[in-house]
């Protein structure tokens, strides 16, 4: 069972990933009109990756005997001076998140609440592999500078891009 507290905390998550869905989605809207479709493929695919992680905060608290809560959303930007822009955006919103996982495995350990601390792990995880991954599409972004041909290259290799982080590693 649920403790009132972090029945809350985890509603206030629901939220920050419904919004994360909702960035992502405006994000793909506005690569695909400026003509980046591998950015707005790619964009798409994060918008039901988050769509998923709210989704599975909703079945974990209404399985725990909570009542998941689907509040309003703060609208998302839905204009970026440039693809650059955008994607420092989507890490700084990734760091944010983290912040919002941490925050609540430090109340599940507050609040003796295991089962959730073990649950979020998996959030730990993704957070650290979200992150990097917003890395390392800044890093190729700098690589490209306002190189056009580079700039096509990159919208047509985004979708095919995996970035495995340290967390994920496991050893042989």
């Amino acid at each position: 069972m649920l403790s009132k507290k972090i029945e809350k905390a985890l509603n206030a998550q629901i939220k920050i990933e419904a919004e994360s869905s909702q960035i992502y989605l405006a994000m793909a809207c506005w690569a695909e009109v400026k003509g980046l479709e591998g950015v707005a493929g790619f964009m798409y695919d994060q918008s039901q990756e988050e769509r998923d992680h709210m989704l599975k905060l909703v079945k974990f608290i209404n399985e725990r005997g909570g009542h998941a809560q689907i509040s309003q959303l703060a609208a998302p930007n839905v204009t970026f001076t440039s693809f650059k822009e955008m994607f420092e955006k989507l890490l700084e919103h990734e760091i944010f998140v983290s912040s919002s996982i941490n925050d609540l495995v430090h109340i599940t350990l507050e609040e003796r609440d295991y089962a959730t601390h073990n649950f979020l792990q998996w959030y730990v995880s993704e957070q650290i592999e979200e992150e990097a991954m917003a890395r390392t599409v800044l890093d190729k972004i700098n690589l490209i500078g306002n190189d056009k041909g580079g700039l096509y290259l990159f919208d047509r290799d985004i979708e095919q891009l995996t970035v495995t982080s340290a967390s994920m590693d496991t050893p042989e």
